[in-house]
């Protein structure tokens, strides 16, 4: 995988609107190991927790944009909004093969967060059954708007992703460019969402009530897939819990100075600018870097 660092538009350079479109893709991981950043295990399965949770994630993405689709009397919009869900639909793929054929490999059963993800967003998050109209309305712009600020996450990740230094610290080359391909398109599509749910009204109470909800969602989640994984992790076999959180801390600490993983406090510090007056998604990131990213992809490159 080639550095990204250098692809920032420029005038010259800036592709301005790009159509979206799923891409095929294929990643080899028969040679992964579970540790895919060397001599950096927090980082590593914290980032591998993506795997477990967003498939399903993503699936209900894909199902709420569907049921919305209909009511979009917008071309452009539509046509942005059906572009996400073919990329939505495929990084749902990669992640469950990436589970199936690389962590299973490795002895991580993950059988327990899997059917606790199918839970959460097929019946918690999922459209509601006995409802007027009017109510199913209301839940379904309730979704989109959750969904935007889920998106306000992994379009900081997918930055993170085509900036850090996982190549220049030895990450695998396979799995690095799974997720930084994964990262390079949310940036791609980082305004969608938004401009999904904003059709239905944008409102500061919906944007905070959907804000309150995805934070300290995405971030338990985060923690439970993570604490899963190092359960059958065997770096922490013999350590005891007091061992084992010293050891969490102090290697969060050092990893993400290294630029291995997103510092916590910025990642809290840039959900403040979803309330900015003006903000919008596209203030994140930049299209041309990941749109560089994509072209050069190797996986995206092997499949095509």
């Amino acid at each position: 995988m080639t550095a990204v660092h250098a692809n920032r538009s420029t005038p010259e350079t800036d592709p301005g609107e790009v159509e979206l479109h799923a891409r095929n893709v294929e990643f080899d991981l028969s040679g992964t190991p579970l540790h895919w950043i060397p001599d950096a295990p927090v980082s590593s399965n914290m980032i591998t927790v993506l795997n477990l949770l967003l498939p399903e994630g993503e699936r209900w993405f894909v199902e709420t944009f569907n049921e919305a689709l209909p009511m979009i009397k917008d071309d452009k919009l539509a046509t942005a909004m059906r572009g996400f869900v073919g990329q939505e639909a495929m990084h749902a793929e990669v992640h469950d093969k990436a589970v199936e054929n690389w962590l299973s490999r490795h002895g991580v059963d993950a059988t327990g967060y899997l059917e606790q993800m199918e839970w959460i967003f097929r019946k918690v998050l999922g459209p509601r059954e006995g409802q007027t109209p009017e109510q199913d309305l209301k839940h379904l712009i309730e979704r989109l708007w959750l969904i935007a600020a889920i998106e306000h996450y992994t379009a900081l990740l997918g930055d993170f992703a085509l900036n850090c230094t996982w190549t220049e610290n030895g990450a695998d080359k396979n799995m690095a460019d799974m997720f930084v391909w994964h990262g390079a398109e949310e940036v791609e599509h980082r305004a969608v969402a938004h401009d999904a749910a904003a059709y239905f009204g944008d409102t500061p109470i919906r944007r905070g009530r959907a804000m309150a909800l995805a934070m300290p969602f995405l971030a338990i989640l985060l923690v439970r897939g993570f604490r899963f994984i190092n359960s059958q992790d065997p770096l922490y076999d013999d350590m005891s819990v007091p061992a084992k959180y010293t050891k969490y801390v102090k290697d969060y600490f050092v990893e993400s100075r290294r630029g291995l993983f997103p510092k916590i406090g910025g990642l809290v510090w840039a959900t403040a600018t979803y309330f900015k007056p003006g903000f919008h998604p596209n203030d994140i990131g930049d299209t041309a870097q990941a749109v560089a990213y994509l072209a050069s992809s190797p996986g995206a490159r092997r499949a095509g």
